[in-house]
């Protein structure tokens, strides 16, 4: 039997995953929860063969709740769903750890490959974003800084090369004026940056606009 932990923080889409994964007499559905701080707790807490977290999660994002898994259990085993088929979130999930990365709109039939994939130790791509992963994975180390970021600095990131004012960014990450200023200090010193310009030249040559 192959035991699975689920974090999606839409219930709907939740169910909807484990109907599928119930139609696979080999898998169980050990535990679940619906954001990102539960889901660590519990990662942390009891060993899964495979978990399968959103990406973009309220709160601590999928990415976040992998990467802090794989300091403590780096043997564990996370299939990544995501509504973003741009090469870029597959590759930092990759580069993060996980072991697989599917497209919400393609889960419901490529699911139980990718689990049984995952759950073997191998890897799992879908051909949506494969061809584009495979030749950012190529590119030179010196272009990758941005992968050192995590989730809510990338996306700061990003709002920052869109032209965001800081209060801008607060509203529609639904967060603090404080915490963005914060979220943008870090970011600028992971970048080896001093200001918003720099910022918007680096997304713009790497392509890392949605």
């Amino acid at each position: 039997m192959i035991n699975l932990f689920i974090a999606d923080d839409h219930t709907m889409f939740r169910e909807m995953l484990k109907e599928a994964i119930s139609q696979d007499p080999e898998l169980v559905i050990q535990d679940e929860a619906n954001d990102g701080e539960e889901a660590l707790q519990k990662l942390l807490k009891m060993d899964f063969d495979v978990a399968i977290l959103d990406i973009a999660m309220p709160g601590m994002t999928g990415l976040d709740v992998l990467k802090e898994v794989i300091k403590i259990k780096p043997d564990q085993k996370v299939l990544m769903l995501s509504m973003y088929s741009e090469d870029q979130y597959a590759v930092r999930a990759f580069r993060a750890g996980a072991f697989g990365y599917i497209t919400k709109s393609e889960a419901t039939k490529e699911l139980l490959n990718a689990i049984h994939k995952v759950a073997s130790g191998g890897k799992y791509i879908n051909s949506q974003v494969a061809e584009q992963l495979l030749f950012k994975m190529t590119q030179e180390p010196e272009a990758e800084t941005h992968l050192e970021l995590s989730e809510r600095e990338y996306q700061v990131m990003q709002m920052i090369a869109l032209g965001y004012t800081v209060k801008e960014i607060a509203s529609g990450l639904n967060l603090s004026v404080s915490s963005i200023s914060t979220l943008r200090t870090r970011m600028l010193k992971k970048m080896k940056m001093s200001n918003n310009v720099e910022v918007t030249q680096y997304v713009l040559k790497n392509n890392l606009l949605e």
